[in-house]
């Protein structure tokens, strides 16, 4: 009985002490903030500083949304049109494949243009990302 008791106690131990592993260090142990922030002040998320661009509905298509990113360049807003490009991406990539097929890159040049520009614009290169974003509304 006596070691069944003290096999109890070494598991419970080893149970707390991985419990306590898990914890970051320097957190308030009474409210679990951590270190230089106070529950229920300010936002417990990371925000966006990029304004959204309220323009464009919920049902807006890819030629919508390049039209959107090319404008907020035209502004001088990159993260603005970086969004809308992304966007314009997720609607140029809604395709049917064929059954199997369904991890095929889809590399059209639409989709390539469209990355290219978000790659442009991550680059700083914003004169280039309106030229194929120009290319991509041609098609």
């Amino acid at each position: 009985m006596r070691y069944l008791n003290f096999a109890a106690a070494a598991l419970l131990g080893m149970t707390a002490m991985s419990a306590l592993a898990q914890t970051p260090p320097g957190v308030n142990p009474v409210t679990g903030a951590r270190p230089g922030h106070e529950p229920g002040v300010g936002y417990s998320l990371p925000r966006s500083t990029c304004p959204t661009d309220s323009t464009i509905s919920e049902n807006a298509n890819t030629n919508d949304y390049l039209r959107a990113a090319r404008a907020s360049l035209v502004a001088g807003i990159p993260c603005q049109a970086r969004e809308s490009l992304a966007m314009a991406e997720t609607r140029a990539l809604d395709r049917s494949v064929v059954q199997g097929q369904e991890n095929a890159p889809n590399n059209s040049p639409l989709v390539s243009r469209i990355r290219d520009a978000r790659s442009a614009i991550g680059t700083g290169d914003n004169t280039h990302a309106i030229q194929l974003i120009d290319l991509a509304l041609s098609n």
